[in-house]
């Protein structure tokens, strides 16, 4: 039997995951499944005998103390403030992206000195670890200089879950997302969020002013994708994971004409009617310009990106 924690359970990814985990298919024999976030929307939660809710942010020791009482065995983390507004309000970032969690990793490796059970966590990182300017090619030997406050809180987490698992506290992995789409509407704070915003209004017949060019180049995975990446992530022994714990996932690089063209076959040629480009020049740098990339090590673990855009995009629509 498997006791499961899941943080920011409420968000976009953590939705999925959450009814992933409980899909009979899954073939997971959960003890409890216990899932945290300040809004969870009952509605939207499974039905499961083992799903258990605290209402809160983890930030909030008491919230964090009771997300704990069951001992998770896994757990992950994927509460964040997102990229834009860790950038406007620092100390929130500050507070939630990096001291809570590591408060949360102070909890585990109290739990593991205490029972001699290792908890295993994958937590979501970012490409946002890639700074300005970026280069021509990113690989697993690029440096890691992030420009945006985000960026530099999971960079910090990366390295101090790092030394968590070297200790022998947490066994941890830390899977650096791309952009995952296509998110539902509404503002989320990501600055990224332009490429769901892309494909989900026009592939719902609206109109849709673009803060990118037509060459803007993205690094997408399907939400399907990602979850699918989340568990593989957590499967993975322990020995075969890089001394950093941290890998850039694989994922599918397309300019913004590409996606259009895509949605076109998908959607019909009207598509093309309803874009319009209104370039954003302070997002374009670090949200437009994604080089090609070679997921190595990601990929030797056996992590697969979506098989092609017209799949990623039909994944990526699927719920929507």
């Amino acid at each position: 039997m498997t006791r499961i924690l899941v943080t920011g359970a409420g968000g976009f990814v953590g939705q999925a995951l959450v009814r992933r985990l409980c899909e009979p298919a899954a073939g997971l024999p959960l003890e409890e499944l216990t899932v945290v976030d300040l809004a969870l929307d009952a509605a939207k939660l499974p039905a499961h005998p083992a799903l258990r809710v605290v209402q809160g942010s983890i930030a909030d020791p008491a919230v964090r103390a009771q997300a704990l009482e069951g001992r998770p065995q896994q757990i992950f983390h994927l509460a964040a403030i997102t990229s834009g507004q860790a950038e406007r309000e620092f100390d929130l970032g500050l507070q939630v992206n990096l001291q809570a969690s590591l408060a949360l990793f102070e909890a585990l490796r109290a739990q593991a000195l205490a029972t001699g059970e290792m908890p295993r966590l994958v937590q979501s990182s970012s490409i946002g670890i890639y700074g300005l300017p970026l280069p021509a090619h990113i690989d697993d030997a690029t440096p890691l200089v992030p420009t945006l406050s985000y960026g530099a809180q999971k960079l910090a987490l990366e390295v101090m879950l790092a030394d968590y698992s070297r200790r022998g506290w947490i066994d941890g992995r830390s899977p650096r997302l791309p952009s995952i789409v296509a998110r539902p509407a509404g503002p989320n704070g990501a600055r990224s969020s332009f490429a769901s915003d892309l494909i989900r209004e026009l592939a719902q017949g609206r109109a849709y002013d673009c803060p990118v060019d037509a060459e803007g180049t993205l690094w997408l995975l399907s939400l399907p994708a990602c979850v699918d990446a989340l568990l593989h992530a957590m499967r993975i022994d322990a020995d075969r994971l890089p001394a950093t714990r941290a890998w850039t996932l694989p994922s599918l690089r397309a300019t913004v004409a590409e996606v259009v063209a895509a949605l076109m076959r998908s959607h019909g040629t009207e598509v093309a009617r309803r874009i319009r480009y209104a370039p954003d020049p302070t997002l374009i740098p670090q949200f437009a310009r994604w080089p090609t990339h070679d997921a190595a090590t990601a990929r030797a673990l056996g992590f697969v990106p979506d098989p092609s855009l017209d799949e990623l995009l039909r994944r990526a629509l699927a719920d929507l």
